[in-house]
């Protein structure tokens, strides 16, 4: 018990960061709430309260390119989200050690993956817009 209590001190900043952030959210709302203007009637409580009135149905179906195509920029967003820790520690490895080469060998194999799907994409039609 003593232990936890002598590292309670190191959480202290993200405690206070934690409180910021949510009083920053409850205060942001609650003023909005409070000095915001009200209005309400017939068209505030339409689907769209601005622009186009709506035609239709909304279960439309939208062609899977689409989704394939946020996909493949998902995939390449993470990618660059993993190069960055990796050239972190890449960096401070020594020139010349197994485990630089290790870290090469991965990265060059993730690198290759992608390049795979993104070829395959590409051979699919994901990026034609016809």
């Amino acid at each position: 018990m003593n232990l936890i209590a002598s590292q309670l001190p190191q959480y202290l900043p993200i405690a206070i960061l934690l409180l910021m952030a949510v009083s920053f959210g409850v205060v942001n709302i609650l003023a909005s709430h409070l000095l915001g203007p009200r209005s309400e009637g017939p068209d505030k409580m339409s689907t769209y309260e601005s622009g186009m009135n709506p035609i239709g149905t909304a279960r439309r179906r939208f062609n899977v390119r689409f989704y394939i195509l946020a996909m493949t920029f998902l995939v390449f967003d993470v990618e660059i989200i993993f190069l960055y820790p990796w050239a972190v520690d890449f960096a401070q490895l020594e020139p010349g050690s197994p485990e630089a080469g290790l870290f090469l060998g991965r990265i060059l194999f993730f690198l290759l993956m992608s390049i795979i799907a993104y070829v395959y994409a590409w051979k699919k039609g994901v990026f034609r817009w016809d």
